[in-house]
């Protein structure tokens, strides 16, 4: 079952002197579940489909239905409030609040919601210790790693248990060791939860522990690959060639 389908969708910037298509006709199904890297070149679209699909940029043209809620159509207030039930984010720049404790940043979702006290301290409880961060939970964000921040962040992104969770460059700002660790965690969730994740990423690496990448070029999908039964490793190679190729050039693995 779909949980998020985008259909025909454009993005185009600028007048109708200097018009720029950055997306094109692209259609995209998630299912629930699902755990899907978008890849391009620097300049295919990636970003911008993740903004679109995320709702913190309005396509052009087109229609993009998460949970059956056509949310394109929505006024600014009904969007916020679409967000705060069914979106989470994890950003490169982790975007925690440098005022508020790693437990605070991560009840941050539950507040706005109004949560009991009893309710969120078990979500923190459950969350906490599935990312490996409890103990830190009173720390401030420059008391901890980079590691430990996109952890937070994580967690912040899956306590108020979204349908879809949009991760951007998840790993971009973290040393190799803090980003195997984190998409464990956040495969480990994917699979117990439910929760269907969209991320985008440069890093082949950090692309093979998803179910599926789809591949943007000139704004459409140029071509996909599911990792089936495969291993980690020959999903990674074939990510590897098909980048090769998408960049027109031609590696031997």
């Amino acid at each position: 079952m779909a949980i998020l389908e985008a259909t025909k969708i454009y993005k185009t910037y600028g007048n109708k002197f200097n018009k720029q298509e950055v997306l094109r006709a692209l259609d995209l199904q998630v299912e629930k579940g699902e755990f899907v890297t978008i890849m391009g070149a620097s300049g295919s679209g990636k970003t911008t489909l993740l903004n679109v699909l995320s709702s913190i940029d309005r396509v052009s043209q087109g229609t993009i239905t998460i949970e059956s809620q056509n949310f394109n159509r929505l006024k600014d207030k009904a969007l916020a409030e679409f967000r705060k039930h069914h979106l989470g984010f994890i950003f490169q720049e982790y975007n925690l609040l440098d005022t508020l404790t790693v437990k605070e940043n991560i009840l941050l979702p539950l507040s706005i919601k109004k949560v009991s006290k009893q309710k969120a301290n078990e979500a923190f409880a459950a969350v906490a210790k599935e990312l490996g961060i409890a103990d830190i939970a009173n720390k401030y964000p420059n008391e901890i790693s980079g590691g430990q921040k996109q952890r937070t962040s994580a967690a912040r992104a899956f306590i108020h248990e979204p349908s879809i969770i949009f991760a951007d460059e998840p790993t971009g700002a973290l040393d190799s060791k803090a980003a195997s660790d984190l998409l464990n965690k956040l495969s480990d969730l994917n699979e117990k939860r439910h929760v269907s994740i969209v991320m985008v990423t440069h890093d082949p690496v950090a692309a093979s522990f998803s179910q599926r990448v789809v591949f943007i070029k000139d704004g459409q999908i140029y071509t996909q690959l599911n990792k089936g039964d495969q291993t980690r490793d020959a999903f990674f190679k074939d990510i590897i060639k098909t980048q090769a190729v998408l960049g027109g050039v031609q590696h031997d693995h």
